[in-house]
């Protein structure tokens, strides 16, 4: 038995996976969180340091690292990069002023040696404002292409505020997962095992299904497919 096999089989009793999520400030990132976890989300408070946010889904626990985005705070970014699995990277589609920004501290991130392989979800969030800039036009303005030869990446739209949205926006394939370095892109309603908490938006959580099954499909299981990755711990073999 090779040694991956055993690091393998020894996480796979554990499918812990730890997540950095991103994003300059004001993008949406503990919005996020707390509608993922069925918190109240209408008043939310600026992240001035960090949090930690465990997040069950299917039967991956993950870990989320929730760090604030103000200038003054990004260089304390790199003390957060070790063992990391997955980096999600949040955007306020309406922001366009600083979408550039946003570009160059995503891409001056991912050339840190520490996060080389990891996977990347980028949440294209408030879409439910009227200007917001579509999944297409973000994946264009961050230059998403440029990365796929060092990162597996996605980008979803969403609204973390889906909950007091009056008209919550649809989840048809009008605007799927933009998945260009997976053979596989979902458009579907979220099993059961991953319906989303107390009016969190169905999208975010097909963002989190695209992140358990790219890592357990890379870190625990090697060459083996997406599905078995997604399956109950009862039914996972090393």
């Amino acid at each position: 038995m090779g040694l991956l096999t055993i690091i393998r089989k020894a996480r796979l009793k554990e499918r812990q996976v730890r997540v950095l999520m991103l994003g300059l400030d004001n993008a949406g990132k503990t919005t996020i969180c707390k509608a993922i976890l069925g918190e109240d989300v209408d008043e939310v408070s600026p992240t001035l340091g960090f949090n930690i946010r465990t997040i069950l889904h299917r039967g991956f626990n993950l870990n989320v690292w929730d760090i604030g985005g103000q200038t003054s705070l990004r260089p304390y970014w790199r003390n957060y990069f070790e063992q990391t699995d997955a980096v999600i990277w949040v955007v306020d589609s309406s922001d366009r002023a600083r979408m550039e920004d946003c570009r160059r501290e995503l891409h001056e991130l991912l050339q840190e040696e520490r996060l080389m392989g990891a996977s990347l979800l980028v949440f294209a969030n408030k879409q439910d404002i009227a200007s917001a800039m579509t999944s297409e036009e973000i994946s264009v303005a961050l230059d998403l292409p440029a990365l796929t030869s060092s990162h597996h990446w996605s980008i979803q739209p969403c609204s973390a505020r889906f909950s007091l949205v009056s008209s919550p926006p649809s989840t048809s394939p009008s605007e799927p997962l933009l998945s260009p370095t997976t053979s596989t892109t979902s458009t579907a309603t979220p099993s059961p095992s991953a319906l989303p908490r107390k009016g969190a938006d169905p999208r975010i959580m097909l963002g989190l299904d695209w992140v358990v099954g790219e890592v357990g499909s890379r870190v625990y299981y090697g060459s083996q497919n997406q599905a078995q990755a997604l399956a109950p711990v009862s039914e996972a073999k090393a």
